[in-house]
């Protein structure tokens, strides 16, 4: 039904709180960049009005670190566009300073814990090799 893949991969042994956060976060960054998979309200019988959620469905897949930083490599050499979140970010508690600390690294030492990305199928699946199904 989709040509593109809306993927996020999660470092696999991340307590579950840390799990939902950084989901949370590296969603709304694919939203930002691609408003277009924003539906339309949905509406109860009732008649009260909620939010518009994606038209295009998650898949959430768990890597151990040293394969979370090799998907953010492969993403880089493809010049496709992802959300990353970085262990350090956990610390802070506002968007500058999750930026500041951010800019603190290079992806040769970013300590990847989650990543999203939407692109072409054939190739979400390639820079995400490696990584299985989120139990």
């Amino acid at each position: 039904m989709f040509d593109t893949k809306f993927a996020i991969v999660l470092q696999d042994d991340l307590p579950v709180w840390q799990k939902l956060n950084v989901t949370a976060f590296l969603t709304s960054g694919i939203v930002a960049q691609y408003t277009e998979i924003i539906g339309e309200p949905y509406r109860d019988r009732a008649g009260n009005i909620y939010n518009p959620l994606s038209i295009q469905p998650v898949i959430v897949l768990s890597a151990d670190r040293p394969t979370l930083s090799a998907i953010h490599r492969r993403a880089l050499d493809r010049g496709v566009t992802t959300s990353l979140y970085v262990d350090e970010m956990f610390s802070t508690g506002h968007d500058a300073a999750n930026r500041a600390v951010f800019a603190e690294f290079a992806p040769d030492d970013a300590k990847v814990v989650g990543i999203a990305l939407r692109a072409e199928k054939k190739l979400v699946d390639k820079i995400t090799k490696g990584a299985r199904m989120h139990p």
